[in-house]
């Protein structure tokens, strides 16, 4: 490891936002119907938006009057007013095409990454759960698109987030573990995964599924960040931990991996990413398994 002051660990590509998700007009009937009308619309296709990538890639923003119909998801405001989003055909725009999150994430500015984070994972949401889950009628969009209310029974549904952890095991000095799924093709390896259970720490999920993908035990759990993963509802939770024996040999054990072992941080470090054509391929930088495999080749913090 160099020596010297370990570099600042960067912010995930999917956790920039600048947009206020102002939940005092969200709550608001009166003041959301006077919003849409001089708002701006993020119109969502399947994860996908219209960006022009002429410059530098931007979000391409439809007034209210020009949005296909609806519902009016609310996203909050910025300094030039307010921000819904709705799933609809997305528009058309010369030098632009329709791009989701994998694509063009990183390569969005704070405030448009944030708007496209936030819009998917709405959309997403509301096209999966269109039926009360206590007795199957039709629910409505209120406040904003925050909450589903049922008609029947008069139960809110609110939009679902599941925890998972993502951790980066190391041995306490220069070799990490990871894995590769079966469907990856040889060379393509990333960190250790897992959702977390009911009942269950995202502590105790590090541990759980360490041991039953790898075998390892760990202790010196890290948390590091988090991003939003809406593929379709994730949180990932970050971690690093260091492996309780150093010398343990990992090995799949669930069927979930093909492949587990140690890399040296030099190889990580002369690592390709997903798409080259050989040897090591780390995740692309849209993931936080990049950041938690980078941040720890660097020496970050």
């Amino acid at each position: 490891m160099s020596s010297g002051a370990a570099p600042a660990r960067r912010t995930p590509g999917l956790s920039r936002s600048t947009v206020d998700r102002d939940a005092g007009t969200r709550d608001d009937p009166q003041a959301l119907t006077e919003a849409w009308e001089s708002a701006r619309v993020l119109v969502v296709e399947d994860g996908s938006a219209t960006v022009l990538e002429q410059d530098r890639p931007r979000l391409v923003l439809v007034p209210s009057a020009e949005a296909p119909d609806g519902d009016r998801l609310y996203l909050g405001t910025d300094d030039d007013g307010p921000l819904f989003a709705v799933a609809g055909p997305v528009p058309r725009r010369l030098g632009g095409r329709a791009l989701g999150l994998r694509e063009v994430g990183v390569l969005l500015d704070d405030h448009d990454a944030g708007l496209l984070v936030h819009a998917v994972g709405l959309t997403n949401w509301h096209a999966a759960h269109p039926r009360c889950a206590r007795c199957g009628a039709p629910t409505e969009v209120v406040r904003g698109g925050a909450v589903r209310r049922c008609p029947e029974d008069g139960s809110e549904h609110f939009p679902r987030t599941d925890p998972a952890v993502i951790m980066l095991v190391h041995d306490g000095g220069d070799r990490c573990v990871l894995g590769r799924q079966a469907s990856w093709p040889p060379g393509r390896f990333s960190t250790l995964a897992g959702f977390v259970e009911p009942g269950e720490s995202a502590e105790q999920a590090v541990v759980r599924e360490v041991d039953e993908e790898a075998g390892i035990a760990v202790t010196d759990l890290e948390y590091v960040t988090s991003q939003p993963w809406p593929f379709p509802s994730s949180l990932m939770l970050a971690f690093r931990a260091r492996a309780v024996d150093p010398t343990a040999e990992p090995a799949a054990r669930d069927g979930e991996l093909a492949e587990v072992r140690w890399f040296s941080r030099d190889e990580v470090r002369a690592a390709g990413r997903w798409g080259t054509a050989s040897g090591l391929q780390t995740p692309p930088s849209v993931s936080v398994a990049w950041h938690l495999i980078t941040g720890w080749a660097e020496g970050e913090d």
